[in-house]
């Protein structure tokens, strides 16, 4: 099933990155599944750009203008050499909206627990949001 997702951080001045269109397995029955897919496409996503070699490394005029507008231009490398272990990155990211580090919208109603029933369809918006936490100095 295809869904929306956005991922915006509020700690962040520029606005949420554009809607991407995300292909869920049809399993997606609870907000803890959801989590666990949503990390096992980004973790197989990094996997993929990590294996993709580019000899030649540049950016036509219009890619400099779409990036730009997303509020990034990069070449899209990725710097870090490690592969993180699917499983401990699924419970980390389990953990971190346990501890609230990050909320789930599901065509704009928070999903609050893990293992409630979750009714997904075609074309729902799912929207993640990830709290900056504060640091520093009380003056």
């Amino acid at each position: 099933m295809n869904v929306w997702v956005t991922v915006k951080s509020l700690g962040k001045r520029k606005p949420a990155l554009a809607k991407q269109a995300t292909e869920l397995p049809e399993t997606t029955g609870t907000l803890r599944q959801l989590i666990s897919n949503m990390v096992t496409l980004q973790v197989q996503a990094l996997e993929d750009k990590k294996n993709q070699v580019e000899w030649l490394a540049y950016l036509m005029p219009e890619e400099i203008e779409s990036q730009g507008a997303a509020g990034k231009v990069g070449f899209g490398a990725v710097n870090n050499e490690g592969t993180p272990e699917l499983q401990q990155a699924i419970e980390t990211a389990v953990l971190a909206h346990e501890d609230g580090l990050y909320k789930v919208f599901v065509n704009e109603e928070e999903v609050h627990q893990l293992d409630e029933p979750l009714t997904l369809r075609e074309g729902d918006e799912l929207v993640f949001i990830r709290f900056t936490m504060l640091a520093g100095r009380l003056w």
